[in-house]
């Protein structure tokens, strides 16, 4: 039989769990003075990191929760790419004009292969982005008509935070018309009552971040048509598909909401959300060439060369930009197609369970926009709101978003759970048990003065 020698261990080789800086406090407000070992700070770090929430558990979030190995491969290769300088890296710049066509030819644009876009951070800058050539384009026209350019605004439902940024930063007002009734989206009859000659334009979102139904964008481009034949008024439209850019042309192509319909001008969608992307890309794409006034595009001279540039930021990774690329490739139509369908049925049948429940009313089960489902509670008393239900989940690691609809609607609370790429049907039952269970529970310990609020914010 071999024979086994044990070496003897090095005498400075310790547990890291006995060396000093493990046994204080980590630094919070200034550098330490010395070197650490990278397995030690590693792992002290990781440690700190299990105090967050599972991210597979939060099913408060649009974004992707759950990639491939093999995106996370090549988010190692891509790390030290800036996605700026598209001198130094010509094939990362080449991929994101590739997705930029790609993208392009999905959403209908009648240019799809010379039409121009861009990658960002994510929707938000994207939809900015949309925001500042509408302005521009506006500003234009009334210059040349000899009118005032310094009142704009933007009509738009209950919208994103990122619009209130892009209002509020770049002085243009924010018309938010609001929810009456039982209404969930914005309703096109009320247009009217909102547009007028200083209007940059109308943005409808498709999947609303609140309750996430597809505001009817052909029915608002039809009342525009109505209202340029009545006024003269020719108001453009961006479409903020941050998520429903993703979803709509896989499971919904019959819907008209991008560029079949003239009056759309550019769209903003989110890679990191139903594009299946890691955190951190978003695109915006124009109609043509036209409709991004050639102003806001900077020619930057940068590390040997000269490149068109348009972003709210300068220097940022291009790691997403390749891996949103490698999704069109490996999933390709009926990937996309196949993913988005069994996230929708996850959803449908999740609703459709919640609705035995009894406490429970559904708000939206999972037809007619995103992968998704929201519910409020039924008059009565329950022993819980919907805000201590949202806190007695996080107990199993849930997370589920509980809030007040916008506009004249803040009476109703209502909690929604987003279904995405990664959150199975096995999945969601073990969380429907959980549920039931914290109704069981709050039947036996009615909660008088919780104190539990809103878990979820939309900026």
């Amino acid at each position: 039989m071999g024979l086994h020698f044990t070496n003897k261990q090095d005498p400075e080789i310790e547990d890291i769990y006995e060396e000093a800086l493990s046994q204080t406090q980590l630094p919070k407000y200034s550098l330490p003075q010395q070197s650490q070992s990278p397995e030690l700070i590693a792992q002290l770090l990781k440690d700190e990191l299990l105090m967050d929430g599972n991210a597979r558990q939060n099913l408060a979030t649009f974004c992707s929760t759950w990639m491939e190995p093999s995106v996370h491969d090549l988010m190692d290769v891509c790390i030290d790419k800036n996605m700026i300088d598209k001198d130094e890296y010509p094939q990362t710049a080449e991929i994101e004009a590739r997705c930029v066509h790609i993208l392009a030819k999905l959403w209908n644009s009648p240019e799809s292969d010379t039409t121009v876009g861009c990658s960002t951070t994510g929707s938000s800058e994207a939809a900015i982005l949309g925001g500042l050539a509408m302005k521009w384009n506006w500003r234009a026209k009334r210059e040349a008509q000899g009118k005032p350019a310094d009142k704009p605004n933007i009509v738009c439902g209950p919208v994103q935070i990122c619009w209130h940024k892009f209002a509020r930063y770049f002085d243009v007002e924010m018309r938010e018309i609001p929810l009456d009734g039982d209404e969930v989206c914005m309703n096109p009859d009320k247009l009217s009552e909102y547009v007028d000659e200083n209007t940059i334009g109308v943005v409808p979102t498709l999947g609303v971040t609140y309750t996430c139904v597809f505001e009817p964008v052909e029915t608002i481009s039809k009342k525009l048509d109505e209202l340029q034949a009545e006024t003269g008024l020719d108001i453009p439209i961006h479409v903020d598909g941050a998520s429903g850019g993703f979803i709509a042309p896989f499971v919904s192509p019959e819907l008209k909401w991008d560029f079949r319909l003239p009056r759309v001008v550019s769209i903003n969608s989110s890679g990191h959300k139903y594009g299946l992307a890691p955190l951190g890309v978003g695109w915006v794409v124009w109609r043509d060439k036209q409709h991004l006034p050639e102003d806001l595009v900077f020619n930057v001279d940068y590390l040997g060369g000269n490149m068109p540039t348009f972003a709210l930021n300068f220097s940022r990774p291009g790691g997403q930009i390749v891996a949103q690329y490698y999704n069109f490739l490996r999933l390709g139509f009926d990937g996309y197609k196949g993913i988005q369908t069994t996230c929708l049925k996850t959803a449908q049948w999740l609703a459709d369970e919640i609705a035995k429940i009894g406490p429970f009313d559904l708000f939206y089960d999972g037809r007619g926009g995103l992968p998704a489902l929201s519910y409020s509670l039924n008059e009565g008393d329950w022993g819980f709101t919907l805000y201590d239900l949202s806190d007695r989940m996080r107990m199993r690691g849930w997370q589920i978003a509980s809030y007040p609809l916008p506009g004249n609607r803040q009476d109703t609370v209502i909690q929604r759970i987003m279904i995405r790429h990664g959150v199975s049907k096995d999945m969601v039952a073990l969380l429907l048990e959980d549920l039931k269970r914290c109704v069981d529970y709050f039947k036996q310990y009615p909660q008088v003065h919780s104190g539990a609020t809103s878990t979820f914010h939309h900026g």
